[in-house]
């Protein structure tokens, strides 16, 4: 019974948040999901992940406590403002130590709803994520969308064809034996599942139908169907080859492209511009990043590990699981995401906020005058 109770809350969310997307208005201009640069929990240095024991979120709004530890678990694309979120929210509230935890979206749920990790705050590159994993496994019960991206080609001015590339000739380019180019997991990192949405919708666009065939395909296990006029890419099994690669960060792709290890990198535009790398805009047809296209985008799906992903735009979720250990924290750590001093972080750093950031699900009485309801 409770789990029906939770898929059923999960697929209200998921309609909320639909019939939003579907009836915005204006573009999303903006990075990836793994921009880290600090480790996962369990990773390198001797980071540990935080405890499983935790209480739930309260509606009240309660001083931090001198002396917690706030985890915070997030995309890799948000490594950056989340950094100047860090500082400015420790600046304001002497005695709490925010730490991070970056990785690929996908990824962290799991560590959440599989392996008990607990996390004070969860903020995804695919809100969906939220409806989609934590509620079914009782994590989380509400969520907020707070910012957007688009996809970019990244390359260097050392790159092979840098002087020539453009958004009319890139596919081409990436088809070249002696072009190495990458994108992250798609079993882990939702840009790692885009990149290849992406590369799927410019057929349809550049009115080319070879074009995912000669870049992704001839270099990898991963193919694509068509039924209906849907198109489905089959990515449970990357198996990729040079001179295409797959890494499960995308953080990675940006350190192997500014050290010579790639010429070309699928990332968000937010990483972008954060790393200082040069970037092919793409159309906003294929780019995942206006709701003007959502139908379109919705033309493609992608087969991962964790289920069947279906192009939609590029949104940023966040929530407070519900094993939380510091709830009454970490609501104040999320009102500060959502409200001024957040939103002209996350503007700064290329990656736009949503204003008001939009309320999904049984959102907590302290986040109520900080977000709107669709």
């Amino acid at each position: 019974m409770m789990k029906s109770k939770s898929l059923l809350v999960a697929a209200v969310l998921l309609v909320c948040a639909a019939v939003f997307l579907c009836g915005c208005t204006g573009t999303q201009t903006d990075v990836t999901d793994d921009g880290a640069t600090t480790p996962a929990p369990g990773d390198e240095n001797g980071t540990t992940a935080p405890s499983e024991t935790g209480t739930p979120a309260t509606n009240e709004t309660v001083a931090p406590v001198e002396g917690e530890v706030l985890n915070v678990f997030h995309a890799g694309s948000l490594a950056k403002p989340f950094e100047e979120l860090e500082q400015t929210f420790e600046d304001a509230h002497p005695g709490v130590d925010v730490r991070l935890y970056a990785g690929g979206s996908t990824k962290l749920a799991r560590e959440i709803t599989e392996l008990g990790k607990s996390a004070d705050v969860y903020a995804t590159a695919d809100y969906s994520l939220i409806p989609n994993l934590m509620v079914p496994a009782e994590k989380a019960d509400w969520y907020l969308t707070f910012a957007k991206n688009r996809l970019v080609l990244c390359y260097t001015n050392e790159s092979n064809y840098a002087d020539e590339v453009d958004d009319t000739n890139w596919y081409t380019i990436l088809a070249k034996d002696d072009v190495n180019w990458a994108f992250s997991d798609p079993n882990q990192d939702p840009c790692g599942y885009r990149a290849p949405m992406v590369i799927q919708l410019a057929e349809l666009n550049y009115g080319d139908d070879q074009i995912f065939e000669n870049t992704v395909s001839a270099h990898s296990n991963i193919t694509a169907t068509e039924e209906n006029g849907t198109y489905t890419i089959h990515a449970t099994e990357p198996a990729p080859e040079l001179p295409l690669q797959i890494r499960p960060k995308s953080v990675e792709l940006v350190q192997m492209l500014q050290a010579g290890g790639l010429d070309y990198a699928w990332e968000y535009r937010s990483v972008a511009v954060q790393h200082g790398l040069n970037f092919i805009e793409l159309p906003e047809a294929i780019d995942l990043s206006s709701v003007e296209y959502a139908d379109t985008y919705k033309q493609v799906q992608i087969e991962c590990t964790g289920g069947m992903k279906t192009g939609k735009p590029v949104v940023y979720g966040v929530t407070i699981p519900t094993n939380a250990e510091h709830s009454e924290t970490a609501l104040e750590f999320v009102k500060m995401l959502v409200g001024e001093e957040g939103q002209a972080i996350m503007d700064a750093q290329g990656q736009p906020p949503i204003v008001p950031a939009n309320a999904f699900g049984d959102v907590p009485a302290a986040l109520v005058n900080v977000t709107a309801t669709p």
